[in-house]
């Protein structure tokens, strides 16, 4: 790898693959870095469940897979990776923080000290602080601010969002990644309205702020096992069936067509309709959004609340049907959430939902490393007096996906 060059690499470990990307940081930098996609790699996964590594051995294996095909691809190789992660076990919330100003006008000091402030809270048992992302500043009542530095006032405020992860699940994904043999330089929570594998992601967005974030139990691998009970197959036909003839919006489909199902020595050649098929990833998928449309109204962003709709990313959601049942669904615009903005390169490569992901963790990596931060591990950040610094990647990030 030439030393000029600026490599990054975002993993997404999956309940059933593991994606990944990598690029070079191209663009102005350091204003306006970008991501140049040189290669990606997918491998099946086994070892993840519901957000969580359950099987360290298994994860590994697929990020050597993934990594390697990116690797030959990019013709680079690469020793540090950015890991998202997600799940039941990711927690947040909102806390405040307040100081006096020190002098005539605010300093990035201030700013460090009411940061300070906001996030000294007890985490709670297992439990580590992922990331602390300022929402806005208040300068004597004055809200709004996402920079007060060289404001002039006395008392100076904070709305920090603290998202916090289960140590044991944190280290359980680095342990996987270190013994794939390659450095997680951070993790980074998958902010993402994401049907998934095992568990599917809410976070919803507003004014540029993360205002509710929730992980749900069921999504695809239920469609999956829903399958394999209504259809008599096996869990790898039953994935098979849904990749090839899925469709997640029933009237879709011609009522008429039918699919064959795979034979086994009892009962010989067997065909299924179509529409049944459907029928069964419907109901599921239709289940999924339902309880998504809950955490919308607990967050009071219920009846189509959500002025600028919803995006669904992760792997099932390139299923054909899935945003015209969402629509109906959440009764707001909704769109596939494929990377689109500040990517070059192989683009076309990237272009499904499920590397809106790994896409958007490379882009991340590009800002951090653009802005001096490359490779500082998470957690280890924020308590410098140039804190803002470390946090503008990340927060530009979410606006800029949402």
């Amino acid at each position: 790898m030439s030393r000029d060059r600026q490599i990054v690499a975002g993993l997404d470990l999956g309940s059933t693959k593991t994606c990944a990307v990598i690029a070079e940081v191209v663009g102005e930098l350091p204003r306006l870095p970008l991501a140049k996609v040189l290669g990606v790699g997918l491998a099946k996964n086994a070892g993840v469940r519901r957000g969580m590594v359950r099987d360290i051995d298994e994860t590994s294996r697929s990020i050597v897979a993934a990594m390697r095909d990116a690797e030959r691809m990019a013709g680079v190789k690469v020793g540090t990776v950015t890991c998202g992660i997600a799940g039941e076990h990711v927690s947040a919330r909102t806390s405040p923080g307040v100081v006096a100003v020190s002098g005539d006008e605010i300093t990035a000091e201030d700013v460090a000290r009411v940061n300070e402030v906001a996030r000294a809270v007890s985490l709670g048992r297992d439990h580590e602080l992922l990331h602390d992302i300022p929402q806005e500043y208040v300068v004597d009542q004055q809200r709004g601010i996402s920079d007060p530095v060289g404001m002039t006032g006395t008392r100076l405020e904070v709305e920090m969002y603290l998202v916090t992860v289960q140590s044991t699940a944190a280290q359980n994904l680095r342990r996987s990644v270190e013994r794939a043999r390659y450095r997680p330089a951070e993790l980074v929570l998958e902010p993402l309205a994401a049907v998934g594998g095992g568990s599917t992601g809410v976070a919803i967005f507003h004014e540029g702020k993360i205002r509710h974030l929730a992980s749900l139990k069921y999504a695809g691998t239920h469609v999956t096992s829903d399958l394999v009970a209504g259809l008599g197959v096996t869990q790898a036909d039953a994935e098979r069936l849904k990749e090839r003839h899925g469709v997640a919006y029933q009237p879709l489909v011609d009522a008429s067509e039918m699919i064959n199902l795979p034979s086994t020595p009892s009962q010989g050649a067997r065909q299924a309709s179509r529409e049944l098929l459907s029928h069964i990833i419907h109901q599921r998928v239709d289940e999924i959004f339902q309880l998504a449309q809950r955490e919308f109204e607990r967050a009071g962003y219920g009846g189509g609340r959500l002025p600028a709709g919803v995006v669904l990313t992760g792997g099932t959601a390139h299923l054909p049907g899935m945003v015209e049942l969402a629509r109906e669904a959440f009764a707001v615009p909704v769109r596939a959430g494929t990377p689109e903005q500040g990517i070059s390169g192989l683009v076309d490569s990237v272009q499904a939902p499920r590397y809106a992901v790994p896409v958007g963790l490379v882009l991340y990596a590009a800002r951090r490393l653009a802005q001096g931060g490359g490779g500082v591990p998470s957690g280890s950040l924020a308590r410098s007096a140039g804190v803002e610094r470390w946090f503008g990647p990340l927060k530009r990030w979410l606006q800029d996906f949402f």
